[in-house]
């Protein structure tokens, strides 16, 4: 009987990659951290919610830096060596998973924050009357 050995997250003509992108994510209610190489090509993906978090615990600073150590840990193991960071959204965990990307030795190129602003443009919803 032979016993099939199940590989988690790698796959058997897996390229190698030195260079690498990082998108964060962070809204107020999640963390979303995803690795691609520089055409794109998504290599690894974490989230707070992924990690285990339930409810509000998801939109917490410690959420972030867990799902983006966990990213970190499979672009070790692909050997990238320096990456590019670009980081969007308005929430907690943004500057957490940056310091867990720049303590973990992976070389930044650069930090690029690319949170999309209007310039003055949809009429925002009536306030709320409580």
């Amino acid at each position: 009987m032979s016993k099939t050995i199940k590989r988690i997250g790698s796959r058997r003509n897996e390229h190698r990659v030195l260079k690498g992108v990082i998108y964060v994510q962070a809204s107020f209610n999640n963390t979303i951290v995803t690795a691609t190489d520089v055409r794109g090509q998504v290599i690894s993906w974490s989230s707070a919610g992924a990690c285990g978090f339930k409810g509000t615990r998801r939109g917490t600073p410690f959420a972030a830096q867990t799902a983006a150590e966990n990213v970190i840990r499979t672009l070790m193991d692909r050997g990238i060596g320096r990456v590019e960071v670009m980081i969007s959204g308005p929430g907690r965990g943004r500057d957490t998973a940056l310091r867990t990307i720049r303590r973990s030795g992976i070389l930044l190129s650069f930090v690029r924050d690319v949170t999309p602003m209007p310039h003055n443009g949809c009429r925002p919803p009536k306030k709320r009357r409580v």
